[in-house]
């Protein structure tokens, strides 16, 4: 049965196993184990960024194409989301409505720019997809009156949602179950079932061809497949897919703004995290997503401590090379090593390791 869940695609490594199973674990636990709100705050970054860097990964990894445009869809679910609950109100309709309207408006406009795009190759692809990523980030620059220009957009959610609801007067196992509760169960959720709907993509006759695609277009040209069409269909289930995230981000930041939707960095980030995680496979999204979060939200405070005890035992020079201020040096060098000893990514090392063993 879990085969069959997984769509007969397991982790196929003891080490990769025990991650998920342990990441699954902590996100699971969250809010009952963490009261504050960083730490929930860094699960549902997690949980929502894996959604976003696995259908990047369907893109890059199986079907072979480097889009720089992935992350517009991303923050047009966002504004979507935020558009809509900030002009009608906190309500179920007006959520589901902008939801639906970012998700129809990615899917169209992914079709647009794939069929714009796709027929000139590699390199001028890329930058073609470059040119349109930068044209929405201005338009959200230039449009104020309907995204908040560089300010983004509040709102509040509907009242289910909102941290201030309680749904039992009593704790459950010591936890108030509040609407930012069942919130971050929804992301949580909605992450879990994309990475469902993703491995059963890629273990399907379409993505044997994505891959064939990949490896060689004009031999799978050759045999009778329209190439074009499964690039098309792969760009618009990925914008899907990142338009989602985006809603989800938005949901849980209440905010949508450039420097979080609309940011040339969150393109890179995705890309960093596709890399590290391992390419073509899903799994990669998580162990690329985790590393990264948990580098970005916690190494500060780790250079911090490591910074006190070199004071204490009278080294400067080593306190200054830790010095807090110098966490971006310190995040840089950690991915130069990801890179340098997982050149196929973590989840690519590991399954080449599992081979090597058997073999």
């Amino acid at each position: 049965m879990l085969k069959h869940l997984f769509s007969d695609d397991l982790p196929r490594s003891r080490w990769l196993t025990l991650f998920l199973c342990v990441l699954f674990v902590v996100l699971l636990s969250a809010p009952f184990v963490w009261t504050s709100a960083r730490a929930l705050n860094t699960a549902a970054t997690i949980s929502i960024f894996f959604i976003l860097v696995a259908s990047f990964d369907l893109l890059l990894g199986y079907c072979g194409i480097v889009s720089f445009a992935h992350a517009m869809f991303f923050g047009i679910g966002s504004y979507g989301a935020a558009i809509a609950l900030h002009r009608f109100g906190p309500t179920w309709s007006v959520l589901a409505g902008g939801a639906a309207a970012a998700l129809a408006i990615s899917a169209i406009l992914s079709l647009l720019i794939a069929m714009a795009s796709l027929r000139v190759k590699a390199i001028f692809f890329t930058m073609s997809t470059l040119a349109f990523a930068a044209a929405f980030a201005a338009l959200v620059q230039r449009l104020s009156w309907l995204t908040g220009g560089d300010d983004g957009l509040n709102f509040r959610l509907p009242e289910p949602l909102s941290s201030g609801h309680v749904y039992f007067t009593v704790p459950l196992v010591g936890l108030d179950v509040t609407g930012k509760v069942v919130l971050y169960y929804f992301v949580l959720f909605s992450s879990l079932a994309a990475l469902l709907i993703l491995l059963r993509i890629v273990n399907s006759r379409f993505g044997r061809v994505l891959e064939a695609v990949r490896e060689n277009e004009l031999r799978a040209e050759a045999i009778g497949y329209r190439t074009l069409t499964f690039r098309l269909a792969a760009n618009c289930i990925a914008a899907v897919i990142a338009a989602w995230a985006g809603v989800l981000m938005a949901l849980w930041s209440r905010y949508a703004g450039p420097s979080t939707s609309a940011d040339f960095n969150v393109m890179l980030n995705v890309l960093l995290m596709a890399v590290v995680g391992g390419l073509g496979t899903i799994y990669g999204a998580a162990v690329g997503v985790t590393i990264f979060v948990f580098a970005q939200n916690y190494l500060q405070l780790a250079l911090a401590a490591v910074n006190a005890s070199a004071l204490k035992l009278g080294g400067e020079w080593l306190a200054r090379l830790f010095h807090p201020d110098r966490w971006l040096l310190w995040f840089g060098v950690v991915f130069i090593l990801c890179v340098y000893f997982f050149p196929n990514g973590v989840v690519g090392y590991l399954r080449l390791r599992r081979i090597r063993r058997v073999r």
